[in-house]
């Protein structure tokens, strides 16, 4: 990789040699300016507005605008003599844990490549301070004309700098947030906590710019003197009129996209709003209780009604058992009255 700076970093008395090289790229597919009715270049000139006329890029200089519109001249020369002590240096200032820097001050991202042989043992115990501490380094530096915020960092064997903007380059986020006092409930947060989980991680490795190989097919296609392909219509997408509906709708879509079957305990429809909304799915434990409760409640039941039955079936038994001893009893008790009558007569 061809490096774009050349200096040292500064880490106390130790001076590092590094070469500063782009650690990232912009794959973004540019455009030319054209005439449309013959295809020809739409070029841009320099021109000076007091003489009217093109000038070349050695008349050309630097200037700083005042608020009434004055232009002052400002030199090469007069920045030489700017107190720049980090002209050619990454000075480390600090060392700080990695969350303290807000993602908001992240800018363009680098790569410091050891400059030379002599430099290796220095970068090395920079790198390996650096992965034990767990920490990462502040640094000042100039690129560009102009003094800049850095942050380094360990990425695999190397070492990283992310350029950082100046705290007060941040601004805060005044008036983005609503103005009207919202509130959600938990029924809301139920279902949004069950949207995440469906939708689940991704390797970030797996995205690409799908807007990008899109175009690179139109512009082929053009090349080719074919007709560009054809891109199908976006969904269209209704106004949002209930936010638990469209919840669970969403759940619904994304466990059908990930091919999982969708249980009907889930996700279900809402009534219309003629009562209270529908309560949401409810996590799996608070399920798993309920239905215990459930079938607990189902074998307390059903046991219930099988000692009943079996009281029933004892009473029944008992009561026929005493009938037939009664009945036998009293027949008894006739035989044994025809036959004492049946002997008085033959005597």
């Amino acid at each position: 990789m061809r490096s774009i700076w050349n200096g040292a970093i500064s880490f106390g008395l130790v001076s590092i040699p590094i070469k500063l090289v782009n650690a990232t790229e912009n794959r973004s597919i540019s455009f030319r300016q054209i005439h449309t009715e013959d295809g020809g270049r739409i070029r841009y000139r320099k021109v000076c507005e007091l003489e009217d006329r093109e000038v070349t890029q050695a008349e050309i200089g630097k200037g700083y605008e005042d608020a009434d519109g004055t232009i002052i001249p400002i030199t090469d020369e007069d920045l030489s003599h700017l107190p720049l002590p980090t002209a050619k240096t990454i000075e480390i200032v600090a060392f700080v844990p990695a969350e303290r820097i807000d993602p908001l001050q992240m800018d363009s991202a680098y790569y410091l490549a050891a400059g030379g042989a002599p430099a290796a043992k220095p970068y090395t115990l920079l790198r390996e301070a650096l992965k034990r501490s767990q920490k990462v380094a502040i640094a000042k530096y100039a690129l560009r004309g102009r003094e800049r915020l850095g942050m380094l960092r360990v990425v695999e064997d190397a070492i990283a700098m992310h350029g950082l903007l100046w705290p007060d380059e941040v601004r805060a986020p005044e008036g983005v947030a609503p103005d009207a006092h919202v509130t959600v409930n938990d029924k809301e947060l139920d279902l949004a906590d069950a949207l995440m989980d469906t939708l689940g991680e991704i390797e970030l490795d797996e995205l690409h710019d799908e807007y990008r190989e899109a175009l690179e097919e139109v512009v082929a296609a053009k090349a080719a003197g074919e007709a560009p392909p054809e891109s199908p219509e976006p969904a269209k997408s209704g106004k949002v009129l209930d936010l638990m509906a469209a919840l669970e709708k969403s759940v619904r879509a994304a466990k059908e996209s990930r091919g999982e079957e969708l249980a009907e305990a889930e996700v279900r429809s809402l009534p219309q709003r003629k009562t209270a909304r529908a309560a949401p799915k409810q996590a799996a434990g608070k399920k798993s209780t309920a239905a215990t409760k459930k079938a607990a409640a189902k074998k307390t039941a059903s046991s219930a009604k099988k000692s009943t039955a079996k009281t029933a079936q004892g009473a029944k038994k008992t009561a026929a058992k005493s009938t037939a001893k009664s009945t036998a009893k009293s027949t008894a008790k006739k035989t044994t009255a025809k036959k004492t009558a049946s002997r008085k007569r033959t005597a």
